[in-house]
């Protein structure tokens, strides 16, 4: 399932980020590339995160930034962004954050299985350090194509 959605065309790795937003930025730029949402969704994540805070940051060293479908999404895509050298969302005992999983759902529904898997990702710690220590696109790949 997630290999289906992640593919080398979505993951991204990155020395570091300037901070948060720079952060979001890099996160959704593979997902503007490949068209699958529109600019302005970045600016939603932006809206949202000032309006609510870093919501997003799922755990230790993760977050899932995201908005509403009606945001800019024009098919459902996930991305990975590395950012090697992490950043701080101000998410207390969460930061610093490396790796950035973007979710685009088309609506409430379509995205339940990719999030079910993306869960099972998120709580095998070794995998996870795995991709917060990724050096390129293979070495993300070879742990997603376990899920």
């Amino acid at each position: 399932m997630l290999s289906e959605l992640i593919t080398p065309e979505v993951i991204r790795v990155h020395a570091t980020a300037d901070d948060w937003k720079d952060a979001v930025s890099k996160s959704c730029q593979a997902l503007i590339d490949t068209k699958a949402i529109e600019p302005c969704y970045v600016d939603a994540i932006f809206k949202s995160h000032e309006e609510l805070g870093p919501y997003y940051v799922v755990g230790p060293g993760m977050a899932m930034p995201h908005a509403r479908p009606e945001d800019g999404v024009n098919r459902l895509s996930i991305g990975i962004t590395v950012i090697q050298q992490g950043v701080n969302f101000d998410s207390d005992g969460n930061d610093p954050v490396k790796m950035l999983v973007t979710l685009a759902a088309t609506d409430s529904d379509s995205h339940v299985g990719a999030i079910s898997k993306l869960a099972e990702l998120f709580m095998n710690d070794e995998h996870v350090e795995q991709i917060c220590n990724a050096q390129n696109v293979d070495d993300v790949m070879n742990i997603i194509k376990h899920y």
